[in-house]
């Protein structure tokens, strides 16, 4: 596509050989893949999506959401081969699309982060590496002509200057394309409209391009979920298919199967505990023990095994269930009914599995039924019953607002991280990913103000002490 000044010469793009390591994924690649790093790359690149999408819920600014995405893609999507790093990009978003095919919310997380990926990735390449993808889309879109561009230089100037942008646009290259096409600009006031067409700056062109890359990656998940359904799954049952349907719940976060060395909490601190430093899932499981003396196996499996991994060692959970269900069921009946699966739990019956917490993807995942009280509160809880939940635990009533507003748009983690944020007093930069997280952070925070506290007694111990020795009259 030729690319015209608005006013000035003709110039043809110098990109020459220039490629641009962004990709368009229009087919996918005839390459062998090893099983492993079929299921590696798609978690090392659901790992930029998912923070991209952390980024986007928290509020991030556009310059903010560049750094952002360059750091989670050099963190993640690197690889020590570096013929590798073009097979790493391209493998792993065609095994999420198979991943996330299979379902409408599914589809739309997918569509919307990867969209935006695009989108910095286009921004933090050069201009010339960007002008030669621009060609690759081969839009029908030309640039203004000169004479066009002197009958409207002055509103185009206009909106330059009302968006911040310093600076004439005299040597910036503008498209004329129907305003439908670029929605976030218009949403956003930043683009001149005139008859049913926008005028696109050069460094707007991403938002067009965006458009174009949305299309294309909506319809192909359309057309890769009926392969997935009508042939794939059934063919792949016993190789693929497992994995692809265990990637978008997957936990990809840190291993709470053990407590970590030295973590341990007894039976006598536990109640404590628990209002001090449970998240809301966990605290609500607990409290509803306390007063029925009962969970349904849901309940028991999240808390059970929520209580393994923060310390709770095999006797003690023994002892504790028992002593909650022998209330109403009775000892004989626990003992013969609930106890081996307790001790399955920690791997000492059955397979002898070392079972791992659930995290908050699994949590929020989940359906209860009537009479559960497992599942994720945020999602699941009334708005009612959230907000009384919340002020139990000390959340003022602006951060109860503010959680709010996080579940309505259904972030549902990002509701638990500024949960946890408003009972601490502290930020949380990485977000709540699992309830154990959420309390080795809690039990940090409060380590740490103890510590402080201790300090400044013992700072102002001494000092007594040495104010004690002064003599009481100094003679000259």
């Amino acid at each position: 596509m030729e690319i015209v000044g608005s006013r000035r010469k003709s110039s043809k793009s110098s990109a020459g050989d220039t490629v641009s390591t962004v990709r368009l994924y229009r087919s996918a690649p005839e390459l062998e893949v090893r099983l492993e790093d079929f299921e590696l790359y798609a978690v090392h690149r659901l790992r930029v999506l998912k923070g991209i999408s952390d980024g986007l819920s928290r509020g991030k600014k556009p310059n903010e959401m560049v750094d952002l995405v360059d750091k989670l893609w050099k963190v993640n999507m690197m690889h020590s081969e570096a013929h590798e790093v073009t097979n790493k990009d391209i493998i792993s978003h065609f095994v999420l699309r198979l991943v996330y095919c299979r379902e409408e919310e599914l589809r739309r997380w997918f569509l919307s982060m990867e969209t935006t990926l695009f989108r910095y990735r286009f921004q933090l390449e050069g201009s010339e590496a960007q002008r030669a993808l621009l060609a690759e889309f081969d839009l029908p879109y030309k640039a203004v002509s000169n004479a066009e561009y002197e009958s409207v230089k002055d509103k185009l100037n206009q909106v330059k200057s009302s968006t911040g942008q310093s600076g004439s646009s005299a040597d910036t290259v503008y498209y004329k394309v129907p305003f439908e096409q670029v929605p976030d600009l218009v949403a956003s006031r930043r683009v001149f409209i005139l008859k049913g067409y926008a005028y696109v700056a050069m460094n707007q062109v991403v938002s067009l391009l965006m458009t174009q890359y949305r299309s294309h990656l909506s319809k192909a998940l359309v057309l890769t979920n009926r392969k997935w359904t009508s042939m794939i799954r059934e063919q792949e049952k016993d190789r693929l298919t497992p994995i692809v349907e265990a990637l978008s719940t997957s936990y990809l976060g840190p291993d709470y199967s053990q407590p970590k060395e030295h973590a341990e909490i007894s039976l006598k601190d536990i109640d404590q505990v628990a209002k001090n430093s449970f998240p809301l899932c966990m605290r609500h499981l607990f409290e509803k023990l306390r007063e029925d003396h009962h969970l349904k196996h849901g309940g028991r499996m999240q808390l059970g095994l929520f209580l393994k991994g923060v310390g709770l060692n095999l006797d003690d959970a023994l002892a504790f269930w028992k002593a909650e269900f022998s209330r109403k069921a009775g000892a004989e009946r626990f003992d013969k009914e609930y106890a081996y699966s307790i001790r399955h739990n920690y791997g000492k019956e059955g397979k002898r599995t070392d079972y791992t917490p659930y995290s908050c993807q699994k949590i929020i995942s989940t359906t209860p039924g009537v009479g559960d009280h497992h599942g994720c509160p945020y999602r699941h809880f009334s708005e009612e019953n959230l907000r009384a939940a919340l002020s139990k635990m000390g959340v003022g009533n602006r951060a109860v607002e503010d959680v709010m507003d996080k579940v309505r748009n259904r972030h549902y983690q990002l509701a638990c991280t500024l949960t946890f944020e408003a009972v601490h007093g502290v930020s949380c930069d990485e977000g709540i990913n699992h309830p154990n997280q959420y309390y080795s952070d809690s039990k940090k925070v409060l380590e740490s103000r103890k510590n402080t506290c201790l300090k400044n007694d013992l700072k102002l111990c001494f000092c007594v002490m040495c104010f004690s020795f002064l003599p009481s009259q100094v003679s000259h």
